[in-house]
């Protein structure tokens, strides 16, 4: 076999503006050798020779805020995507608890109340006689149902008081009614992964699942909730050479949601590992997923909903104490506003080591937009999220805040990584970036066409600008001499004018360190 292969007779986009287009490419020992001209492979007579055919040689893609180790779980749960009677739940879950035998709880995932309309309560769960604690998690990892063991399990009550940064929803009468929202949920998610993540067993999963994603072109994540139990399973793949991509991992403490100050003592910190496994900015979060935190004005009235975290300030300080970047959950503007402020006050009297970044930006106004440009923050969005925001919110627009500003952040030349957010939604970068660039639902709903990014960009944004985000822009996301040669091709053009009904770009070829690993062909 040679050491060496060439790509030719295809469009070589780089993502380096020093040399943004070529037709060769040349792969050597895990990395980038050369990028130039047709007759560069000359050079290497002996090399194996990929024929492009036309097709389109791209940096591998990196999904900036993706839940790994959570997502490669989900084949030993409930799966409710979809699901809109309690009968199909019912059945579901007795699957999912034969399946599980052992487990202490029975686990669901993928209940979408706002799509389907589907309600479920304590009640509805306890009529369905299962024989162990039951949670019923919602796709935005935000919200959840308990039944009765759950509760007792958990030990709320009545008289519980509801967590700072969280609620548990009552009845009129007081009594919990099973659905538990932001914080409240963390801490019952936490709980009952027990029985589900024996360090062995979840390797193989995140192995497993990781193998799925290179068949879509990613080759890196940025695991944006990873637990210190994860990050060992992490660590032990990495020493067995059984993480099939690179991973980049965002530390919290135990609970998901809840303070990170006890992991950000425990170590690694930000930067530390190699191109396979690093660690990157400590999670924090601002305000909640499903109860965002809003102040705008919507025809002239003012509206405000959602609630901030109240130690998120504490957590961001905390971080930039310890050398640590931070990555700021902030998903409205009045989040979006107050985790600014916590950045600026914590760096007013010391330089960061390293930057801050937000994620999701999801709603924000012209000021934030301004703050973050002057600030220097990053921020990571997802394209996808234009289905979500459509078939959750519609068409509201307020008057002083934007849903999904891609444009706006765009134009003010804030550095941004493009993600998915999965296993809250939509993974597959290519029809995430059908959505941002037509800005349509799968139901043709346009959702701030104003805001829509051309294809071309989204590709530099799940490649060049989310390595940059994630500090690893001298490691990968350019076809630039000496970075890994973890590369796509594409067929089709990165540059034709997506429309609604016609199919993504499609991911042909998948090369992580110069080997093919994945191939539709």
């Amino acid at each position: 076999m040679a050491d060496a292969t060439v790509f030719v007779n295809g469009n070589v986009v780089t993502m380096d503006p020093r040399a943004p287009a070529a037709s060769v490419l040349v792969a050597r020992d895990g990395r980038i050798e050369a990028v130039g001209d047709a007759g560069l492979e000359l050079r290497h007579p002996d090399a194996d020779t990929v024929d492009l055919v036309g097709r389109t040689l791209v940096p591998g893609f990196i999904d900036a805020h993706h839940h790994l180790c959570f997502a490669a779980l989900h084949p030993l749960w409930a799966d409710l995507g979809g699901v809109a009677d309690l009968d199909t739940v019912q059945q579901r879950l007795a699957e999912a608890a034969g399946r599980e035998p052992n487990a202490p709880w029975i686990r669901a995932a993928g209940w979408d109340e706002f799509g389907t309309g589907l309600q479920i309560s304590r009640d509805d769960l306890d009529a369905m006689g299962l024989d162990r604690p039951v949670l019923v998690g919602c796709f935005s990892y935000h919200r959840g149902v308990v039944c009765s063991a759950g509760l007792d399990a958990l030990e709320l009550t009545a008289t519980t008081p509801d967590p700072p940064g969280g609620r548990i929803e009552r009845d009129a009468s007081g009594r919990p009614s099973g659905l538990l929202v932001e914080a409240a949920w963390t801490a019952a998610h936490s709980a009952s992964l027990e029985g589900f993540t024996d360090p062995d067993r979840w390797a193989e999963h995140i192995e497993a699942r990781s193998r799925s994603l290179l068949a879509e072109g990613i080759t890196a994540v940025h695991d944006a909730a990873c637990p210190p139990e994860a990050e060992d399973v992490y660590r032990a793949l990495a020493a067995a050479g059984r993480l099939p991509l690179s991973v980049l991992i965002m530390p919290h403490g135990p609970i998901l949601a809840g303070p990170a100050l006890d992991r950000l003592d425990r170590g690694p910190a930000t930067g530390e590992g190699d191109e396979l496994l690093r660690v990157g900015p400590a999670k924090v979060f601002a305000d909640g997923g499903i109860e965002i935190a809003i102040d705008a004005h919507l025809g002239g009235e003012p509206l405000r909903s959602g609630a901030l975290f109240p130690d998120h300030a504490a957590q961001i300080r905390a971080a930039v104490q310890r050398g640590y970047g931070v990555a700021v959950h902030a998903m409205g503007n009045a989040g979006l506003q107050a985790a600014l402020e916590a950045w600026q006050q914590a760096t007013a009297r010391t330089e960061p080591e390293h930057p801050c970044r937000i994620e999701h930006v999801t709603l924000a106004g012209s000021a934030e937009v301004r703050t973050m440009r002057e600030l220097g923050v990053g921020g990571v969005i997802q394209p996808g999220f234009v289905e979500l925001i459509g078939r959750t919110i519609g068409d509201l627009r307020f008057d002083d805040a934007t849903w999904l500003p891609f444009a706006d952040l765009l134009d003010a030349s804030i550095t941004l990584g493009a993600s998915s957010d999965a296993p809250c939604h939509l993974t597959d970068p290519m029809l995430c970036a059908q959505h941002g660039s037509t800005r349509l639902t799968a139901a043709g709903q346009t959702v701030g066409v104003d805001q829509a990014v051309a294809m071309s960009e989204w590709l530099r944004l799940y490649t060049a600008g989310a390595a940059d985000i994630g500090g690893q822009g001298d490691e990968r996301g350019r076809l630039r001499a000496g970075l890994r040669a973890d590369l796509v091709v594409l067929d089709g053009s990165i540059f034709t004018v997506p429309v609604a009904d016609a199919p993504p770009l499609r991911v042909d070829e998948t090369w992580v360190a110069g080997e093919r690993v994945s191939t539709r062909r």
